[in-house]
């Protein structure tokens, strides 16, 4: 048996298979049907997992494999391990990568003093839970002016493929994790459902040269798994996530990447199964399955657990039920649009389709929402303002709508920010800004204290300070153009009174002996 299976009870319940089709195993057992959710081994030393799904009858059970099923036939010897699908838990596990087995996959050797956990957990009771709500800043302008999150809350990051979820949870993970001045102390669990495995390792070593691997747990299960280790993985991270907030009582950051893929390996194996689908195909028992797991991400009275999910939203259509089903669940709702990626305002955050639900008087206080309410107006009048100008022009608009229009696309600009995760292919260093210096800088352009500097200097800055350099900048650029333009135009006057001298010099010459001949003349 595997290394996973050692501290388990081994029963002595044996069957033997009778149909294997794709990922969907038949077990026959004579003597004892195993559980719901047991785990049952099969093949060499117990390779093949199955899970048992259902029991079809009094001798036979039905399970999804998680592990590939090559090798497997009819009448092969089955193991009922006596128990379900566990994750191991520990302080051993920091700095870790591993499967939806708990196996290590990051070419070191196994963990050693750790405990095994189911991965089937009841999410804590009311009673336990606790109410207060707190903002956790992001060093984001975008997020923490617009969309503050919550301590303890589930913020998801909408968009289709290609604008840039997994970017935005890579810069957020560095700006709570990675800096030395980090508000976040507690620890990082990062959660790949169903994503590249090339980003998994591209993740890996940022933060083992970020240096913050030792309060960092990555658990993967990769789109080349198959659709039961994609559908397991989940639960296997929130398990190790509950450990550290219930018994060592630290304060954890949950990333899940992506949690669409989980709603589509649930689909994958519910059709696997036999179950009729329900509308666009999805399993009819989604609601139930996403609940099961986003309502184990909970305060309590020993710590928090703060989850931050990209959801991919196929075709970009936000009425698809995943997105639908997925967004009754969020404290906070970040979209990110194509257009605006399109346009490179970079993050490609919607503010006028995201939301938060700690975006009230009385968590983020009477100033920042008031800001962030006049943001929005501005940003909408503006919205509805570009058919305008689209048929008529900007000449065509009122005074007080040209003025709406300039302060909105320079909030636009301001709050675009550099990454640090993009810094070898922009060639722009990163920058964090915290909250004060992110409302100031709004607060000022909404005074229309920037109207005078170009729209260019707030574009890709961090704090509102760095504008007078950006400005700066510009002005000597302008004037390089503007005298360089002169010297050009110089030059060309005097080349043309050259040229033109020159033309008229034979016609002088000619002219001079006339003269003096009518002089002569009698």
């Amino acid at each position: 048996m595997s290394d996973n299976t050692a501290s388990r009870p081994i029963a002595s319940s044996t069957g033997a298979i009778t149909a294997v089709r794709g990922s969907v195993v038949d077990v026959r057992f004579d003597e004892r049907l195993p559980p719901i959710r047991s785990l049952l081994r099969a093949g060499t030393d117990g390779q093949i997992a199955i899970e048992v799904l259902t029991q079809v009858d009094t001798r036979h059970v039905r399970g999804i494999a998680l592990t590939p099923t090559q090798g497997l036939a009819r009448g092969m010897p089955v193991v009922d391990t006596g128990g379900p699908l566990q994750a191991p838990v520990g302080k051993a596990i920091l700095s870790r990568m591993f499967d939806v087995f708990g196996h290590a996959i990051d070419r070191l050797d196994e963990p050693k003093d750790v405990s095994w956990r189911s991965v089937h957990r009841q999410p804590p009771p009311l009673t336990q839970r606790s109410t207060t709500s707190k903002v956790f800043e992001t060093g984001i302008k975008m997020i923490d002016v617009l969309v503050p999150l919550e301590t303890g809350g589930k913020a998801g990051l909408f968009g289709g493929a290609g604008v840039g979820k997994t970017v935005l949870l890579t810069e957020l993970i560095h700006n709570m994790v990675g800096q030395p001045d980090s508000t976040h102390k507690g620890v990082s669990i990062f959660c790949g459902i169903g994503e590249r495995c090339r980003e998994g390792q591209d993740l890996y070593a940022e933060m083992k040269e970020a240096g913050v691997l030792d309060n960092m747990v990555m658990v993967f299960g990769q789109m080349n798994e198959p659709p039961g280790a994609r559908f397991r993985v989940g639960q296997a991270a929130l398990t190790m996530a509950e450990y550290f907030r219930d018994d060592e009582q630290r304060d954890v950051l949950l990333l899940i990447d992506n949690i669409f893929r989980f709603i589509q390996a649930g689909s994958e194996v519910s059709g696997l199964m036999g179950q009729m689908p329900s509308r666009l195909g999805y399993q009819p028992t989604m609601g139930t399955e996403l609940s099961a797991l986003e309502e184990r991400i909970a305060n309590t009275k020993n710590g928090a657990i703060t989850s931050i999910q990209a959801v991919y939203v196929p075709a970009d259509d936000f009425t698809d039920p995943a997105a639908v089903h997925t967004f009754s669940h969020l404290s906070a709702s970040i979209v990110l649009s194509r257009k605006r990626a399109g346009e490179g305002l970079f993050p490609a955050i919607d503010p006028l389709q995201s939301n938060s639900k700690m975006a009230t008087p009385g968590i983020v206080g009477e100033r920042h929402y008031a800001l962030a309410q006049e943001i929005r107006r501005t940003l909408a009048q503006y919205a509805d303002l570009k058919d305008i100008i689209a048929m008529l022009g900007l000449e065509q608009l009122s005074p007080a709508d040209r003025a709406v229009v300039a302060r909105a696309r320079r909030l636009e600009r301001f709050l675009t920010q550099p990454f640090f995760t993009t810094e070898q292919f922009t060639g722009l260093q990163g920058k964090l800004v915290s909250l004060a210096d992110a409302l100031d800088g709004c607060e000022r352009i909404l005074r229309d204290e920037f109207k005078d500097y170009p729209e260019s200097a707030l574009y890709m800055i961090g704090a509102i300070s760095e504008v007078k350099v950006a400005k700066s900048k510009t002005k000597a650029d302008t004037n390089a153009d503007t005298n360089a333009d002169t010297s050009a135009d110089t030059s060309a006057d005097t080349n043309a009174k050259e040229s033109a001298h020159g033309a008229n010099a034979p016609t002088a010459a000619a002219q001079a002996p006339q003269e003096q001949e009518q002089a002569h003349a009698p």
